[in-house]
């Protein structure tokens, strides 16, 4: 094991460095046909630190990304650290009002992205003073500048002096009741991150690690990428994430262990079972949450044995982690506390609960870096996160008879589908824009795959009729496709409280009538193709 820089709390420019210095032929990263070595990599982001400073950019001024993954994002993960940005990696298939409140609170002076993100940012440009430059991963025109031309800088990076506590990246989650906050992540935290999933899945030197996740989530970054430059080994990276290649592709590259969540689990079980389900070296697969059914079928049908002894969320990433080898392992749980936490469950009063019952996972760091640092430019939101000197994860769990956490339930207004969570106001905002929609309410239907499906249940304006096409049409149009609704039911009027509040459990307990449209069995669906 790299045991040298376990355990490291730095700058991530500075851990690639050494790993140059150490290891310069080694794999670094790859996806596709493309890949670095680590000294490679090293001099690579050197350029393009060098080429994001040319643009005026300071440390920690917000440089933000839009584009699936691709190589590019590599080096800009590691040239952005150099260069002392906060990153913003943006969700590829934002658009409209999604896309425009985080450009706009991050106050993004630069973005990144591809042909596809162009037509996202046309429309709302104009509503973005503070973004300055465009730089163009596809060919770029008029004042937009072309990606290549970062490395027209030279190859020195700026003089800077990073440390752990600097700001890496600004990553957006779902809001409670408002919308999507920015999760502040330093360096530190990155190669906490990194250490403890990667101690916990007991990696080691001769390890190769692979996965689909997109790089612009906080998976993606904090396991995919940090975990194997913590420990100096190679990581594959789909660039789009394939369920009847997951097991092939691993193979072609010698990974030994892979990287998953639930619904990415769930899809490769679904693929056709096959003679060459078990010729691979994968040792070791991450993947939760994932069902005691689905657990055993990877274990017979692929011989790996999953890990699902891992629970987080962007704010602390991992909060529980199970070591792989340990005897307190529970395939019904989601994990122990992590040893640089504690966790507690407490209700609604801030009390812990009995044992046995359900309450909200709650935990405090024990170390510097443990968790994230705040939520970008919303005191309010994180004073009110960490209320009763707790940080309050929204998610009800409880605790099993072998000491493991499970988790319940969400507590937080938010759903997630597709791998995606969705704040249900960001979504309502979006419904709300079609002139026939005079308001709407967001609810979580049970699915069949597993998460959820979403519902909308939408006030027509008066004197209009909505035909289900119409609607789906402009949910094309402006919502991100892993947020169109597979649901909607026109209704007269929203229930209300006293106080003039949607009653949303009202709606969740009625569940569809006759008069509610499935778009699923409408044949109204989005294609690949079209999903940006």
């Amino acid at each position: 094991m790299a045991q040298e820089l376990l355990g490291t709390r730095e700058a991530i420019g500075e851990v690639l460095r050494r790993w140059a210095r150490e290891r310069p032929d080694r794999v670094c990263c790859a996806m596709d046909e493309r890949s670095f070595t680590f000294a490679e990599m090293d001099a690579r982001s050197d350029q393009i630190a060098a080429g994001i400073a040319a643009l005026g950019v300071e440390k920690g001024d917000r440089v933000a990304t839009l584009s699936p993954n691709r190589i590019e994002l590599l080096e800009l993960f590691y040239g952005l650290a150099k260069a002392g940005a906060a990153q913003v990696p943006l969700n590829a298939f934002l658009k409209g009002e999604f896309l425009r409140h985080q450009l706009a609170q991050s106050r993004a002076r630069v973005l990144i992205m591809d042909a596809s993100g162009r037509e996202a940012l046309e429309p709302i440009r104009s509503q973005l003073p503070e973004l300055e430059r465009v730089v163009m991963l596809d060919d770029a025109a008029g004042d937009e500048l072309a990606y290549a031309a970062l490395s027209e800088a030279g190859e020195t990076p700026p003089d800077l002096q990073l440390t752990a506590a600097d700001t890496m990246s600004i990553v957006y989650t779902s809001g409670t009741t408002g919308l999507p906050k920015g999760c502040v992540a330093s360096h530190g935290y990155y190669c906490r991150s990194g250490d403890v999933i990667g101690t916990a899945l007991e990696v080691g030197d001769d390890d190769v690690e692979f996965s689909g996740l997109p790089l612009f989530h906080s998976g993606g970054r904090l396991v995919c990428v940090a975990l194997p430059l913590l420990f100096g080994i190679p990581t594959y990276i789909q660039s789009q994430f394939s369920a009847s290649r997951y097991f092939a592709d691993a193979k072609a590259c010698a990974a030994t262990f892979m990287i998953a969540v639930g619904p990415m689990g769930a899809a490769v079980l679904a693929t056709e079972p096959s003679e060459a389900d078990r010729d691979h070296q994968v040792k070791r697969l991450m993947c939760a949450p994932l069902t005691l059914q689905g657990q055993e079928v990877f274990r017979e049908r692929f011989g790996v044995d999953p890990w699902v002894d891992v629970f987080g969320q962007s704010e602390c990433m991992p909060v529980m982690a199970t070591p792989l080898s340990s005897s307190d392992r529970d395939p019904n749980g989601c994990g122990i506390a992590a040893t640089d936490l504690e966790v507690e469950l407490l209700d609604d009063e801030g009390r812990p609960v009995p044992e046995g019952a359900a309450g909200e996972i709650c935990l405090r760091p024990k170390q510097p870096y443990a968790m994230f640092d705040g939520y970008f430019e919303r005191p309010e939101a994180t004073v009110d996160a960490y209320r009763g000197l707790w940080y309050h994860t929204g998610d009800y769990g409880k605790r099993l008879e072998s000491g493991a956490f499970a988790f319940v339930d969400r507590k937080k207004d938010s759903l997630r589908r597709r791998g995606e969570n969705i704040s249900s106001l960001e979504l309502e905002a979006g419904i709300n824009g079609h002139p026939k929609v005079t308001e709407s309410a967001v609810i979580a239907h049970p699915s069949e795959l597993g998460e959820d499906d979403v519902k909308a249940v939408v006030v027509v304006a008066e004197g209009e009729e909505l035909e289900p096409g119409e609607l789906f049409d402009f949910f094309k149009d402006n919502l991100p496709y892993f947020a169109i609704p597979r649901y909607v039911e026109p209704i007269d009027a929203l229930p209300r409280n006293g106080v003039g509040r949607v009653m949303k459990h009202k709606l969740r307990e009625a569940g569809n009538s006759d008069a509610t449209w499935d778009f699923d069995e409408l044949g109204l669906t989005v294609a690949k193709s079209e999903r940006r």
